[in-house]
């Protein structure tokens, strides 16, 4: 059996959710010096990489991909050669500070507005009482904040660094700093601490099983209904493509 499925050109690993907390736990508890990065494939970072060279090596440099839209499962089923399930960002946070809390980990949290980067971190002290939140930062600072961000973060040297920017940008933003953060594990979760922070509600458990929880988000956030555009065209493109042997 293939270890990877292709979606355009891009080998995402089959492994499950909790294959992929094993895979993560193992780097934490060997304490390896180099950043292991953690990309949570959706369709528009896969779309992206057909043009964007820095963002492909990114992609392929990383230490891990995981299936985060349903459109990359959905594509790898069309194709014959299907990912065992989803992989979100939000879920696989969710499962780290599980994780975490039975190991005694340490997380430092990037991104979002201060009031939510703020009450993420109070709700994930209230909820994983072992987890340290060895520090954070809201998304929106300017280029000397920067600087002291990344310094913040290679003093503190977490064992888990979650980053809220957006995709690609949280992607790039590993990247560019990966030699200096000092952590074990970086991960770019999307929303996701708006979601921790009870800012945006996550989809109803039967919405997600139905596998309509872009549907959940478009409603409840109509704003991104430019962004859900990208849906129908990287599903044409990702099923025709040819995929290299």
């Amino acid at each position: 059996m293939e270890k990877c499925s292709k979606i355009m050109g891009i080998p995402v690993p089959k492994i499950t959710m909790n294959d992929t907390v094993e895979l993560i736990s193992e780097v934490i508890t060997e304490k390896k010096t180099e950043l292991f990065h953690v990309v949570t494939l959706n369709p528009e970072i896969t779309m992206s990489c057909q043009h964007d060279k820095q963002l492909r090596s990114i992609i392929d440099e990383a230490g891990h991909l995981t299936a985060d839209g349903i459109g990359i499962v959905m594509v790898s089923h069309l194709k014959g050669n299907p990912l065992p399930e989803r992989v979100t960002g939000c879920d696989l946070l969710v499962k780290l500070l599980e994780t975490g809390n039975r190991n005694n980990w340490s997380f430092y949290l990037l991104g979002a507005d201060e009031a939510t980067s703020k009450k993420a971190a109070e709700n994930i002290n209230k909820t994983y009482p072992n987890v340290s939140v060895l520090g954070r930062h809201h998304g929106f600072y300017d280029h000397m904040e920067e600087a002291r961000i990344v310094e913040e973060i290679e003093i503190l040297s977490p064992d888990v660094l979650v980053v809220a920017l957006g995709a690609p940008k949280a992607e790039r933003w590993i990247y560019k700093y990966k030699d200096k953060l000092n952590v074990r594990v970086a991960i770019g979760v999307g929303g996701s601490l708006d979601i921790i922070a009870g800012k945006v509600k996550r989809a109803p458990a039967i919405w997600q099983k139905l596998k309509v929880e872009w549907l959940f988000r478009l409603i409840n956030q109509p704003s991104r209904w430019r962004r859900q555009l990208i849906l129908p065209r990287f599903a044409i493109r990702a099923v025709f493509f040819k995929e290299e042997s």
